[in-house]
């Protein structure tokens, strides 16, 4: 049995085609649609307002001083373009402080943020004295910058050092902690390290506080054990907050400026170590500044600095990104290969 269906016919006139005209709006109704359509560009505003105000007027007016031979105390030269520019690309000495921020920031930001995350899970474990335990993770932060770098240059003092001391008692001669380059930058690393892995312990325990424990009694009663709960329920599941934490990490590490600055400033004036084996850009540009009063070159630093700390946080923001979906899709593609076998099966 078949049916044909046939289209409504009209009747020609062409005025029942047209939709029906929508009513008139009353003011108040007009009003509010605007309000619903505008509040929510308005509640925001302000921040942007904020940050066009100390963020993007700052980042263009650094710009705009680059382009001119400027003295500290002289104020605003010629007109040099992008000399400041090529003058720095030239000086050997920015490029040393790019290879000691670079060797600094992953001396210092992988060995954080790995055991920032073990931290972070074990105080999710059912242990006792939850709040102690956050509480004293959280104590370095609280420390000021500049005690945390006279602690630690005293501790790692090459004559009477506490470090070198309990290497003396292993049987391992006085490092050179303050002159080799290699070793300088291991001991501000630590600094960077202990400061900062008990915040981001918290941040990441706060999102793994937020996932749902039926997923792990699932996987549990699937057979997963504690590793593959972790790599395959957990880091999928605070993905977001990692990707924050590294994406935070690499813009501050790769601006470290009072460690190096305070950890050995009885040689050459504190512009890191006496053959700059651990000055990093930002003590660079700050020498630039307030030691040679060049204002423009200083901004240029600047600006290459800000251009390098985007290309690392995209890069890291990437490589983040797939580490914590990485098992995820394994997960997914091994769930539609089962499911194959068993159409064809």
């Amino acid at each position: 049995m078949t049916s044909t269906l046939t289209p409504p016919t009209g009747t020609g006139s062409g005025d029942d085609d047209r939709p029906p005209r929508e009513s008139r709006l009353t003011w108040r109704q007009r009003v509010s649609r605007f309000d619903v359509k505008a509040s929510p560009y308005a509640y925001v505003a302000p921040f942007f307002l904020l940050f066009g105000i100390v963020g993007l007027f700052p980042l263009a007016y650094t710009f705009w001083v680059s382009l001119f031979d400027w003295d500290l105390l002289k104020g605003q030269g010629d007109f040099v373009g992008m000399d400041n520019f090529w003058a720095i690309l030239n000086d050997r000495f920015f490029w040393n402080s790019i290879r000691n921020t670079i060797s600094i920031f992953l001396l210092s930001a992988i060995p954080q943020l790995a055991m920032a995350l073990l931290l972070a899970y074990l105080l999710d474990q059912g242990l006792r004295a939850k709040t102690f335990w956050r509480m004293s993770i959280l104590l370095p932060y609280v420390v000021t910058p500049v005690a945390v770098a006279i602690i630690f240059s005293s501790v790692f003092n090459e004559a009477d050092g506490l470090v070198n001391n309990l290497l003396n008692l292993v049987g391992i001669p006085d490092q050179q902690w303050k002159h080799d380059t290699f070793l300088s930058h291991i001991a501000i690393a630590s600094m960077v390290n202990w400061r900062w892995t008990g915040y981001n312990t918290l941040i990441l325990l706060a999102a793994m506080q937020a996932v749902p424990r039926d997923l792990y009694e699932s996987a549990a009663i699937d057979g997963a054990g504690a590793a593959r709960r972790f790599f395959s329920v957990t880091i999928p599941s605070i993905r977001p907050t990692l990707i924050f934490v590294v994406i935070t990490a690499t813009i501050g590490g790769l601006q470290i400026f009072t460690e190096p600055r305070l950890f050995d400033v009885s040689n050459a004036g504190g512009i890191g170590g006496a053959d700059r084996q651990f000055q990093t850009t930002v003590l660079f540009m700050w020498e630039l500044a307030f030691f040679r009063r060049d204002f423009g070159e200083a901004s240029a630093v600047a600006w290459l600095l800000f251009l390098l700390i985007v290309a690392f946080g995209l890069v890291n923001f990437l490589l983040s990104r797939r580490v914590a979906t990485g098992d995820a899709r394994g997960g997914r593609r091994a769930a539609r290969r089962a499911a194959r076998k068993g159409a064809d099966a």
